[in-house]
Parts: C-alpha cells; sequence; structure tokens
C-alpha cells in the first residue's frame, strides 16, 4: 500500500450505509405524521412483489465492549426483556393499523446490543407475534447477530425453526490480549461451538465480524485470528476499520490510545488480513466485506443485485426498510425516519400511540439522484449516469472533485460512468465523499460561520 496515498487521504469521513449520512438530515422535515404517509406510499407500490425489511434493535449487553458505537444497554437484569419485548409489539401493531394489507417481510434481521441476551422463549415470543401478523415473502431471508459467549444451542435451534437461515458471530479478535483491552474475552472453543451447533440447525451463511485497528494488534496478532478463522471457515467476512472517536463515543476513552496502530500501520493490518482472506478463497464483494463463491452474497455481487441498507450488505433489495425498538433508523426510500435513542423516550412516544419516531429526513430529487450512485459504488465499485435523468448539478461538482482521485489512479472517470479501480477500492469512502454534496456545502458554510465540523472515523 502507497504510504502517501494512505497519508493523503487519511481523513474523517462517513460509511455510507445512507445517503445523506445521519448528520446531514434536515431533521425538521420528519414526525411520526409524516413518516406515516411515507410509508404507506411506499409500502402500497412494493409490498405484493418485493416485500419489506424488518430490523428488530435488541440493545440490552450484559457487559460493554470498549470498541463497541451500537446503541446500547448495560444491564445483567433480564427482567428488562418481557418489558422491551411488550413495546416492540406495540410498534408492530401500530405500523399494522395503517398499512392495511399483510406486510410481506423479505428481510428480518435481529440487531444489537446483543440479540442472544434474551432468552430462546423471549424471541420466540416476540417473532412469532410478529410472524402471525405478517406473511413470509417467497425470497425470505433472516439473520441474526450472535454473541458466542451467551448463544446457546436452544437459542440456535429456536430461530432456525422459524425460517432463520444466516447467523453473524461478533469475533472481533481471537488474541487474548487484544481482547482484554477491549473488554471482550471469548476463547476459539466457544466461537467454534457455536458455529458447529449453526451448521447442525441448518443455517447456511455464517459471519464473523473481525476488526483491525484495535489496541494491541500487530501482523502476528491478524496472523493468529485468521489461521483459527480458517479453521471454522466461516462462508462470509466483515472486516472492519475500529472507528476511534471517544468524543462521540464515552466508552471509547478506556481504550488505551498508546496502543492503537497509526494510519500506515492499520492499512498494513487490512492488507495483511485482505491477503489472508484471499489466500483462503474469500472473494471481495464490496467495502471491508468479503465471502466465499458459493454464498449467496457473492452471487449477488457478480450479478449486480447486491444491495446495501442500514443493515448492511444483503441480497434483496426491498425499497421499505421498518425498524422497530429504541433509535432503530427505518427508510422508505424517498424518506428515513429515526426512532427515540433513549428507552425511556421511546416507551414514552408509544404509551401516547404514537410512533416513536423523533427525526428524519425527506429526499429531495438531487438526494435521490446522489443516493443512487453513491450506492453504486458502494456496491458494484461503479455507476453510470448515461440517463440523463441520472444527471445533476451536484454530480457535475461531483466529478470535478474526483479530478485528484483520478490522477492518483483511484477512480476512472468518463462522461458516462465512474469505475473504481483495485487501487482505489480501498479509499471507496474517499470516493463517495467526492460525491456527498450535502457533506460540501454544509463544510463551507461551517468554514463561512465558524461552526463545528461533524465527527467522523478515519478512512483508513
Amino acid at each position: 500500500m502507497n504510504k502517501q496515498l494512505i497519508r493523503k487521504y487519511n481523513v474523517p469521513g462517513p460509511r455510507y450505509t445512507s445517503y445523506p449520512t445521519v448528520p446531514y438530515w434536515e431533521t425538521g422535515s420528519v414526525n411520526p405524521q409524516i413518516w406515516k404517509s411515507q410509508v404507506a406510499k411506499t409500502f402500497n407500490a412494493t409490498n405484493s412483489k418485493k416485500g419489506i425489511s424488518l430490523y428488530i434493535h435488541l440493545p440490552f449487553c450484559e457487559s460493554l465492549c470498549h470498541y463497541c458505537g451500537c446503541n446500547v444497554r448495560h444491564t445483567v437484569n433480564h427482567a428488562a426483556e418481557e418489558k422491551y419485548i411488550a413495546y416492540l409489539k406495540k410498534e408492530w401493531l401500530l405500523y399494522l393499523d395503517f398499512l392495511g394489507e399483510k406486510p410481506q417481510i423479505a428481510e428480518l434481521h435481529l440487531g444489537g446490543g446483543t440479540p442472544t441476551f434474551f432468552s430462546p422463549e423471549n424471541l420466540k415470543n416476540v417473532l412469532s407475534f410478529i410472524l402471525k401478523n405478517a406473511a413470509r415473502h417467497p425470497n425470505y431471508s433472516f439473520s441474526f447477530e450472535a454473541d458466542p459467549r451467551n448463544t446457546t444451542k436452544k437459542h440456535i435451534t429456536t430461530l432456525a425453526a422459524l425460517g432463520f437461515k444466516r447467523v453473524s458471530l461478533g469475533i472481533q479478535d481471537f488474541d487474548l490480549a487484544v481482547q482484554e483491552a477491549i473488554n471482550r474475552v471469548q476463547s476459539f472453543e466457544q466461537v467454534e461451538r457455536v458455529t458447529n451447533d449453526a451448521r447442525a440447525a441448518g443455517f447456511t451463511s455464517i459471519n464473523f465480524d473481525l476488526i483491525y485497528g484495535l489496541p494491541g494488534q500487530s501482523p502476528a496478532t491478524i496472523r493468529n485470528t485468521f489461521e483459527k478463522t480458517k479453521l471454522l471457515k466461516p462462508d462470509r467476512i466483515a472486516f472492519y476499520s475500529y472507528a476511534h472517536i471517544p468524543q462521540n463515543i464515552p466508552v471509547q476513552r478506556k481504550i488505551d490510545e498508546t496502543l492503537l496502530p497509526t494510519g500506515a500501520e492499520k492499512r498494513e493490518l487490512y492488507e495483511l488480513g485482505k491477503e489472508l482472506l484471499e489466500e483462503h478463497g474469500y472473494i471481495e464483494i464490496g467495502m471491508d466485506h468479503f465471502a466465499l463463491p458459493h454464498d449467496a452474497l457473492t452471487h449477488a455481487f457478480q450479478s449486480g443485485n447486491m444491495h446495501r441498507n442500514f443493515m448492511g450488505y444483503g441480497t434483496l433489495l426491498t425499497v421499505l426498510m421498518i425498524g422497530l425498538g429504541v433509535s432503530s433508523i427505518s427508510d422508505s426510500w424517498s424518506a428515513f425516519g429515526q426512532n427515540h435513542k433513549t428507552i425511556r423516550k421511546y416507551e414514552k412516544a408509544l404509551d401516547r400511540d404514537e410512533l416513536p419516531i423523533y427525526r428524519g429526513h425527506l429526499l429531495n430529487d438531487e438526494d435521490l439522484i446522489m443516493r443512487r450512485h453513491i450506492l453504486h459504488l458502494m456496491c458494484t465499485f461503479q455507476t453510470s449516469f448515461e440517463d440523463e435523468n441520472l444527471r445533476c448539478d451536484a454530480l457535475t461538482e461531483g466529478l470535478k472533485a474526483l479530478t485528484e482521485p483520478e490522477k492518483d489512479g483511484l477512480v476512472k472517470v468518463t462522461p458516462q460512468n465512474i469505475e473504481v479501480t483495485p487501487l482505489g477500492k480501498p479509499f471507496i469512502r474517499n470516493i463517495c465523499m467526492a460525491l456527498d454534496a450535502r457533506m460540501h456545502r454544509e463544510k463551507r458554510a461551517a468554514q463561512k460561520s465558524e461552526g463545528r465540523k461533524k465527527s467522523f472515523s478515519t478512512t483508513v
């Protein structure tokens, strides 16, 4: 990896699970009533053919991982489960009240927090309630996130019986010293047990979440982690960059910053991990994601049908995504809506029989065009604007901003197309940033007014 390019492009930037990204939403434009109308419009147009995606946020964790940037609530009191489930059911019923026909669920994902904090019985309780009031799309895909430390065989078999075929295990690193530095100690044997249980129960895709840039990591620890990963051969691997932003995430202040790899060292860890993954037969299918040739996500990437939303990369484009639970984000394609971030405010809104939406964003014509281009770059490493309807002033400005990355060999730009080169793939966030009209406008406004800049993790 060219160290000069690392120094040049290692700047703060978004991860582009949406466009516009959350910090640049015009948050006064959405309230519960407006959100209902946006959801209904998209649902009526797409449910019968594409179905919907459903994300359920389960926020509880028994211990806090020091690297984590998710919205979590630390507790060892499992009595919290039943009360939270009651509110999830109420929120789902509020959606059903105005949707009219039964939703067809194409994607369903349990995220956290720690979904396996909840007992198998309570997970069955809430999921059976949701599925009783919905239909499964013919091509449905159900998945959940699991902590190997508390995921039991009964969790696996219960969810398998409900139609779940995909599981993502939070591993991060197998090295004990690194695990201790991030307060997430788990053994290889625990991961092996859950992996084997999932395969025995018929799960067709197992993902490992691994992170580079953690305190104490080195080429030796990365090699150790990937050698152990090779033994279990998960179908997919998400190899994320650690986002260290303690000014936004207070728990990260517990991390010893003197142990963090520098920008060049961090990129070296990524390059080594990528090299080992390719040696082990994995294919790079998107930013930070790799999969074996047989996996459905690989097939979707190769056919140009892979999609990206707040749940990550997926094989289905459902257009409408409904998020249930505290802090969940929903997407109607023409608008975003986010639930209250605290359990107290989330519950209070539902006690008033209101959807717990507290902010969002209505996408204008420019947003919709630029969203499409950024999404294509994130999913296929290219985008086309041959169609005049896919052009706008923001795209013209973005193409000018790509002049320097093109000189550096990161992209190829033609009058009708942008293509990311192999050299440019590790810098995909920087390339998308060139097209981020909302970010550039706010930066200019902040410079004029000396306003506060948004905080992001660095791109390398």
